[in-house]
């Protein structure tokens, strides 16, 4: 977990460079299979899908607007330079419209096909920090005057369950 937070300095980094954080929930066994399952089927009704990075995000008073502008201009754009390389699939930002107390204002979700190993994650982190135009802790620093308007509450890894035909 301290590793994805510490990603997430770099924005887009933690969507690409999540190596080895989720464990599928199909490795569960079902709980019976049908006498009528073959040796290709074993029976669960259900198939690995995307992973989706889900991030909540608090947004303090004031700060909606400056968040926004953020979100729609370099945030969007790191995003579409991840999907230009087929990084990640697609992207979106959902507003907890009846957020109860302590739940995030937005939720920033980044869907992928799966995620990257090790090596495959540094040169990632390295095409980013060329795209940007910025150094490791340039981008900290931004990452610390966000804080000013908005808290990263918490960020989830999931994957999509499919239904089988």
């Amino acid at each position: 977990m301290h590793f994805i937070n510490s990603l997430k300095i770099v924005g887009l980094t933690a969507s690409i460079v999540l190596a080895g954080c989720a464990t599928p929930a199909m490795a569960q066994e079902p709980a019976a299979t049908p006498a009528a399952a073959t040796a290709t089927d074993d029976g669960y009704p259900m198939v690995s899908g995307d992973f989706w990075e889900v991030t909540g995000i608090d947004i303090k008073p004031g700060g909606g607007l400056y968040y926004a502008n953020h979100l729609a201009d370099k945030w969007r754009a790191s995003q579409e330079f991840a999907k230009s390389k087929g990084w990640i699939k697609g992207y979106k930002v959902l507003s907890n419209y009846h957020n109860r107390s302590g739940e995030p204002d937005l939720y920033l979700i980044t869907i992928m096909e799966g995620v990257p190993n090790g090596a495959e994650a540094e040169v990632r982190d390295e095409a980013y920090r060329t795209w940007a135009e910025a150094s490791t802790s340039q981008l900290v620093s931004e990452n610390l005057d966000r804080a000013e308007f908005r808290e990263v509450m918490g960020t989830s890894l999931m994957q999509e369950l499919k239904f089988k035909d």
